[in-house]
């Protein structure tokens, strides 16, 4: 079953364009993609920045988390919080077990990054999911997550804004505000396999090698993750590369190896580690890439719309 999770993976990777991946996403950024927009056009961009509203802010560092929730075994940190998608992250203390449910029309997303989950999800063999672990749920499939091993599990988990569990019979739900759970029969069934992956491996794949990559992990229409790998730039980018920015939606990234730096319009250049999570506000220019401080470097952006627009400073 594995194998065949991690073939898919590969061949869609195979199909997608690599170079933008090892770049600062600014001026030449367009260069990089085969699917530019072939003429230049007039876009609205806010004359005010857009804020940070609690819990979104630039910089999430994970050290920080951390240290906030020190003794404590069974947390969750709200991390995301936009009209599209919500995100935190979530330790479970060992032997700890979620409840039978399901999500009935959106994926769950989440990336592994302590400890171990075993997850099961109807209709597919269960596994274990260590650090670095990418993990897809599809939607109406009742899935369970354990904490096994010898200490917490920490996931960062990323959802569609809004989304309500729905639950096993044999469960007693949680307490959804201005709710109450009824006995019901649904139609259509669990959702059919995608070109999505269960899961990649990303320690096993990628960790270590000299694999550029820049697939897709999950691609629908209401949600995009790509795997964004690659060597240290040679320089940062002078402030005046701009970068680009997006009209409608916020962006954010999870780090999954070495040094990503950012420059966000309204606030100054800064690099972050593994586990980190940083953010671009709608309406703000900004550019990413591979800081120079470390040889290889990767990002996982988490975006509502395959893909969403990139408007670039024009020439």
């Amino acid at each position: 079953m594995k194998s065949k999770f991690m073939i898919a993976a590969a061949a869609i990777a195979m199909l997608m364009p690599i170079a933008a991946s090892a770049q600062f996403l600014g001026k030449n950024e367009e260069k990089t993609t085969s699917n530019a927009y072939p003429q230049n056009f007039l876009s609205p961009k806010p004359t005010k920045l857009n804020p940070y509203v609690a819990p979104n802010k630039p910089h999430w560092k994970l050290s920080e988390i951390l240290a906030s929730h020190k003794g404590q075994t069974d947390w969750v940190q709200p991390i995301v919080r936009n009209k599209h998608q919500e995100a935190d992250y979530i330790s479970m203390g060992v032997g700890k077990k979620t409840k039978q449910m399901m999500y009935g029309d959106d994926r769950l997303v989440f990336i592994v990054w302590d400890g171990a989950l075993k997850v099961s999800i109807e209709g597919k063999e269960p596994f274990t999911a260590t650090k670095g672990f990418m993990v897809n749920i599809p939607f109406r499939h009742i899935f369970t997550l354990e904490s096994v091993g010898d200490k917490p599990a920490l996931r960062f988990e990323v959802r569609r804004a809004g989304m309500m569990p729905l639950f096993a019979l044999n469960e007693t739900p949680d307490t959804v505000a201005g709710h109450t759970f009824v006995k019901v029969r649904g139609t259509p069934g669990p959702a059919k396999d995608d070109n999505n992956p269960t899961y990649v491996d990303y320690m096993k794949e990628f960790n270590g090698t000299e694999k550029a990559y820049g697939g897709k992990f999950v691609w629908d229409d209401g949600f995009t993750s790509n795997i964004l790998r690659g060597k240290a730039a040679a320089s940062v980018p002078p402030d005046t590369q701009l970068g680009h920015f997006h009209n409608d939606f916020n962006e954010f990234w999870f780090i999954m190896e070495g040094k990503i730096g950012i420059k966000i319009e309204g606030l100054p250049y800064f690099t972050t580690e593994p586990g980190d999570i940083m953010s671009a506000a709608v309406g703000r220019w900004h550019r990413a890439g591979n800081d120079p401080s470390a040889p290889w470097s990767t990002r996982i952006p988490f975006n509502p719309r395959p893909p969403i627009l990139h408007n670039f400073a024009a020439d």
